[in-house]
């Protein structure tokens, strides 16, 4: 929205005025845009005038797709947490979990901006870093482990588990797992390896541990068509089990699949991204049912309740492509895992609509007091409390 200055003190309070009654007059009509100029306020036509003043764009109630942008917002707005050592402030993420004893874990890619790239090749920083909610830092661990770090996922024993899907110097496109003292229990993939093979990846994404401790991978941030993107289970000790998916828009087929968590009854909820929905399969990978009305799905969470989060950080209008999910605002919603209900919208700040490639959180979770966390590919991570 902007502003030019009235010609005096008197146009101005009017134009004040009348711009509030415009935007009233415009959430109560749906209308997307608003013009007021010095003397009267109306619905903006083909041509403004050139004595506009002011200009506001509002995202409708519901976008194409169904998901709502008209929800009550129970969060205070988001504040940025974390108390980093030496000054060290933080790069770009996409990854954040709570642990078993309520702690978090967030990964950082060493300082750096970017994703997919070589963020933490060289690097002398620590990737994972563990906090106490109130943002005091307990620990950290990973320096030259990592090319690019993407999301961190905690299992039911509290081991870490960490998708890097950069490459540089043999270095890169594997899942780690980690005890909570940093040593390696577990390898997937080939190091510095990218293939559509049953013991390579090509870009992975996140990581979901199964109650009985099966292993899936969302294998694939790539953009090419010829890019791998589909589901890849191993059993708790690394062998392969089987895989399915592949690059489409079809039911069970996948475009960036980025986030993944399983629900109470061990549904695979997969954030099949660029596709803007989510897709829900049994651990056979047997297909169950598509939601649209969560968003673009960058980061899921789901807690003990089967409370569902969803945060999109990069719903865009425009023309078609990348991010394209026009009349979306971009935000977090927060509904059940159960049925698939929306009950709450935590807008993005970013004005709607959003110009930047990404905003807001794109990795999401939650602890026992229903406060949110948000890594954000901004370079920052947010804590948003409840009002």
């Amino acid at each position: 929205m902007s502003l030019r200055c009235p010609v005096n003190s008197v146009e101005m309070g009017l134009a004040s005025l009348l711009a509030a009654m415009g935007v009233i007059a415009a959430t109560a009509l749906g209308s997307t845009a608003i013009v007021v100029n010095e003397k009267t306020a109306t619905a903006q036509s083909p041509a403004p005038s050139a004595n506009a003043t002011i200009q506001a764009q509002l995202a409708p109630p519901v976008s194409p797709l169904g998901a709502r942008n008209d929800l009550p917002n129970p969060y205070l707005p988001g504040l940025s947490w974390g108390q980093l050592p030496g000054g060290r402030k933080w790069g770009s993420t996409a990854g954040i979990a709570v642990g078993p004893d309520g702690n978090i874990w967030a990964i950082d890619r060493c300082g750096a901006f970017g994703s997919r790239g070589t963020n933490c090749a060289e690097s002398p920083l620590d990737p994972i870093l563990k906090f106490d909610p109130s943002g005091k830092l307990l620990k950290s661990f990973g320096k030259g482990l990592f090319v690019s770090p993407h999301k961190i996922t905690v299992d039911h024993d509290g081991n870490l588990w960490v998708a890097d899907n950069g490459l540089k110097d043999g270095k890169g496109q594997q899942v780690f797992k980690f005890d909570q003292d940093g040593k390696i229990l577990l390898t997937l993939g080939k190091a510095g390896v990218t293939g559509p093979g049953l013991d390579t990846f090509d870009q992975p994404t996140e990581v979901a541990v199964a109650p009985n401790g099966d292993i899936f991978v969302a294998d694939g941030h790539g953009e090419k068509s010829t890019a791998n993107a589909r589901m890849m289970k191993f059993d708790s000790h690394g062998k392969f089990i089987k895989t399915w998916g592949k690059k489409g828009t079809g039911i069970g087929e996948f475009d960036c699949p980025h986030t993944l968590a399983f629900d109470s009854q061990g549904r695979l909820f997969v954030g099949d991204r660029q596709n803007n929905r989510i897709q829900i399969f049994d651990q056979d990978g047997h297909f169950i049912a598509e939601w649209k009305q969560f968003g673009r799905p960058s980061g899921i969470y789901i807690d003990k309740n089967d409370v569902l989060y969803v945060a999109d950080s990069e719903s865009r209008e425009g023309k078609p492509g990348y991010g394209y999910n026009p009349g979306c605002r971009r935000g977090i919603r927060i509904g059940s895992a159960k049925d698939g209900s929306v009950k709450y919208f935590v807008p993005d700040a970013a004005p709607y609509p959003a110009t930047g490639d990404s905003t807001g959180p794109e990795g999401l979770t939650a602890d026992a007091a229903g406060s949110m966390y948000g890594a954000e590919f901004t370079m920052d991570v947010k804590k948003y409390e409840r009002k």
